[in-house]
């Protein structure tokens, strides 16, 4: 990848290329094939703002290192989401200067990981999670956030079967600039909240619940459905795609949210 970089900015100071020009070539090209089917996308940073991520879900470990070390050896740092512990310890095996957090099921790698209680309460983005059980959804969130950069914060176990709870919280939030609000069972924490402030709400409904709750297609409908205004839907168990839209909107908002 270097020496292809280096050729194209050559062109561009020996007045072969125009710097635009030079621009269009690096928004599709280079991607990188390695072993075992794995093709690394090494220039979607320049063309999202971030760079691949790797989900770790019925990767094999062949894989798993394959693309691991394939972006890291672009010079970015790593994240690996959706691993076993068996898989998050079997990259900590190859890469040791690399932080694995179980109970979030992400691996990072040129990056600190940071999710060691005691967590604070606020942010430019704050995670709320109803219930502990959705607790591996909402961390993956906040962890996802943490990585790429934007201070925040989480508020767990406010779930609506004992709403005061969220009370000495609603400063916080208020002061917030958006919430990821992770739910399963019916998922109404989100419309509470999207009636209550005056934040955009990334809703984030998990599979926890009983039979009804149909592995969180419940509290997928009913994020869905919300009458409160603002709340906007990721997929089930999806908190890892709630963190990096928020990225995205503190960005395009202003820089006072990214580090």
């Amino acid at each position: 990848m270097s020496s292809d970089l280096d050729a194209i900015l050559d062109k561009v100071g020996r007045g072969e290329l125009t710097p635009e020009q030079a621009r269009e070539q690096l928004r599709s090209y280079p991607y990188r094939e390695l072993a075992h089917g794995v093709c690394v996308d090494s220039h979607r940073g320049l063309r999202t703002g971030q760079a691949e991520v790797v989900y770790g879900g019925g990767k094999s470990k062949d894989q798993l290192r394959e693309a691991v070390s394939g972006i890291h050896d672009t010079g970015q740092p790593v994240l690996a989401t959706k691993l076993t512990p068996e898989q998050g310890n079997m990259l900590l095996e190859h890469f040791p200067r690399g932080s694995f957090r179980s109970e979030a099921g992400l691996f990072a790698l040129g990056r600190e990981l940071d999710l060691k209680p005691p967590h604070s309460t606020q942010g430019d983005m704050v995670v709320v999670a109803a219930g502990a059980s959705d607790m591996p959804v909402a961390l993956e969130a906040l962890g996802t956030a943490r990585f790429f950069g934007v201070r925040a914060g989480l508020v767990t176990d406010v779930g609506v079967a004992g709403l005061h709870r969220i009370t000495p919280h609603l400063e916080s939030l208020q002061q917030t600039r958006l919430l990821v609000v992770v739910a399963g069972m019916e998922g109404a924490l989100a419309s509470v909240l999207g009636g209550m402030l005056d934040k955009p709400i990334l809703a984030v409904p998990t599979s926890v619940g009983y039979g009804a709750s149909f592995q969180g297609l419940a509290a997928l409908l009913g994020m869905l459905n919300s009458c409160a205004p603002g709340v906007s839907v990721v997929n089930i168990d999806n908190g890892f795609g709630a963190a990096l839209n928020a990225v995205k909107i503190l960005q395009v908002t202003g820089d006072r949210g990214i580090r």
